[in-house]
């Protein structure tokens, strides 16, 4: 990862950045909650893209930037606007040039979101199981133990 700047010289020159841009790192994030709130692997919409898993690997983490015409293929396969992929980001997150900028404490591997409860992939993962109970009456009883579960804390 790089970025201009301009030199002493008025030219222009590249500089290396310390890690992942926080948009692209959140950006990817999000990517990520929708394909597993979906039930779709990395390979799934991969192939969807015409690409490995990897590089969905690399786009979840932040490492590989997603362009916005492969953003707008990504909203379409995933069902979501495209601005569903910039919900939640903070302003440090839109204005820091790494992830590096980002205040310690605020972000986990480079994101705010992280740190939201309802973006990690547990979360994700209990709302597509409780979906899954076909029966309305068994899914309310599964709703009201959770919450007394919870509320024993």
């Amino acid at each position: 990862m790089s970025e201009t700047t301009v030199g002493v010289s008025g030219r222009r020159r590249r500089t290396r950045r310390s890690g992942p841009h926080p948009v692209d790192v959140h950006v990817g994030k999000r990517v990520r909650a929708r394909r597993t709130l979906l039930g779709m692997s990395q390979e799934k919409l991969g192939v969807a893209l015409g690409l490995t898993f990897q590089q969905v690997q690399k786009y979840e983490r932040g490492a590989n930037r997603i362009g916005s015409s492969r953003l707008w293929e990504v909203s379409q396969i995933l069902d979501v606007p495209v601005s569903y992929f910039f919900e939640e980001m903070t302003d440090d997150t839109a204005s820091a040039r790494s992830t590096d900028d980002i205040p310690e404490g605020l972000a986990e591997d480079g994101a705010e979101f992280s740190r939201d409860p309802l973006a990690k992939r547990e979360t994700l993962e209990l709302v597509r199981a409780y979906y899954r109970i076909p029966e309305a009456k068994v899914r309310k009883r599964v709703f009201e133990l959770t919450k007394a579960l919870g509320a024993g804390r």
